[in-house]
C-alpha cells in the first residue's frame, strides 16, 4: 500500500470514542445517503461491525484499515452484522474470507442470508461480547426488529454509545416496508432503545447523534404523524383503497420522486392499523373506518 493510500484511508477513519473507530464506505443505499458507516470496536480484542460495501475499492480500504489496526495490536475476533439488507452486508463474504474472520448475526438475519453468505455464530438479544485490551469493553446485542426482522443494535459498555444500524439516521429517515418491516415492532424497538438511555447513537447513515432521546422522540412522533395522514387519506378516499390511491394526500409534503418508497411505507402503516383493529381490508384493499 502506497503512502498516499495510507494517508487517504487514515483521513477517512474517525474516532467516536476511545473504543470505537468509524469508517464510512460507499454503498448502494437509498438517497440521500451514499455511504454506510462501519465500526471497529475494541482496543485489543475487537469486532468489525457492518461489512457493508460490495465495491472492491472500498473493501480494499476496509481490509487496509483492519490490517493497520492489527499492526498496532488491535485484533478483530469477528465481523458483526446489524441486519441483512444489501447496503449493510454487501461485503460480508469477501471480508470474511480476506480477513479470516467469522460472521456473527441474529438467527433471522442468518435465515435471510442463506445461500448468500454463511453466518458462523448466532447472536441473541442481551448477548454480551467481551473484548479484552488496554481499555476493556463489551458489546451487548439488542434485538430491535421492525426495520428488519433480525436487526441488532450494539451497546459499547465502555462509552455507553449504541451502534444503531438502521433504526435511526442523521441523513434522511428510515423506511419501514411490509416485506421486511413491521411498523408495530419498529415503534416498540424505538421505545426500547430510549429506555436503555444510550449516551449517543452511531447510525449506519450519517454522523453521531448526541441527543438520542430527542431523535427517538422525533422518529416516533414522525411515524405517528404519517399514520394520521394515511388514515385521513383513507377516510377522504371514502372507499376501498390501495396504498397508491393514498400517496398523493398522505405524502403531500414529499417530492413525487420518493412516492414509490412512500407507497411501501403506507402499506406498512395500513397493516399496523388493521392489526390494531382500526381499519379492515378486503382483497388486498383497505376500507375506511366505519363512521
Amino acid at each position: 500500500m502506497g503512502e498516499s493510500s495510507k494517508m487517504g484511508r487514515a483521513a477517512r477513519v474517525k474516532s467516536a470514542a476511545p473504543t470505537i473507530e468509524v469508517l464510512a464506505v460507499r454503498t448502494p443505499t437509498l438517497p440521500p445517503a451514499t455511504h454506510t458507516n462501519t465500526f471497529l470496536v475494541g482496543t485489543g480484542q475487537a469486532v468489525l461491525v457492518e461489512p457493508a460495501t460490495p465495491y472492491q475499492d472500498e473493501q480494499d480500504v476496509m481490509v487496509e484499515w483492519v490490517e493497520s489496526a492489527r499492526a498496532r495490536g488491535v485484533e478483530p475476533i469477528a465481523i458483526l452484522a446489524t441486519h441483512h439488507h444489501p447496503d449493510h452486508i454487501g461485503g460480508a463474504g469477501v471480508l470474511r474470507n480476506r480477513l479470516g474472520l467469522p460472521l456473527w448475526g441474529h438467527a433471522m438475519t442468518a435465515q435471510r442470508l442463506s445461500g448468500v453468505v454463511e453466518v458462523d455464530r448466532l447472536l441473541e438479544d442481551g448477548e454480551r461480547i467481551e473484548l479484552d485490551g488496554p481499555t476493556k469493553t463489551a458489546l451487548t446485542a439488542v434485538h430491535t426488529p421492525g426495520h428488519a426482522p433480525g436487526h441488532l443494535c450494539f451497546v459499547d459498555e465502555a462509552s455507553g454509545i449504541m451502534i444503531a444500524g438502521d433504526m435511526v439516521a442523521s441523513i434522511g429517515t428510515i423506511i419501514v416496508e411490509p416485506i421486511d418491516g413491521d411498523m408495530i415492532l419498529y415503534l416498540d424497538s424505538l421505545r426500547r432503545i430510549a429506555s436503555l438511555e444510550p449516551v449517543a447513537l452511531l447510525p449506519a447513515h450519517g454522523d453521531i447523534i448526541g441527543d438520542p432521546q430527542a431523535i427517538l422522540r422525533f422518529y416516533i412522533a414522525h411515524r405517528l404523524m404519517r399514520e394520521g395522514k394515511v388514515l385521513d387519506a383513507l377516510e377522504a378516499h371514502g372507499q376501498t383503497a390501495r396504498p397508491d390511491d393514498l400517496v398523493a394526500r398522505a405524502y403531500d409534503d414529499t417530492p413525487e420522486a420518493l412516492w414509490p418508497l412512500a407507497i411501501r411505507s403506507i402499506e406498512a402503516h395500513l397493516i399496523k392499523l388493521e392489526r390494531e383493529g382500526r381499519i379492515t381490508s378486503e382483497g388486498g384493499c383497505w376500507l375506511p373506518p366505519a363512521p
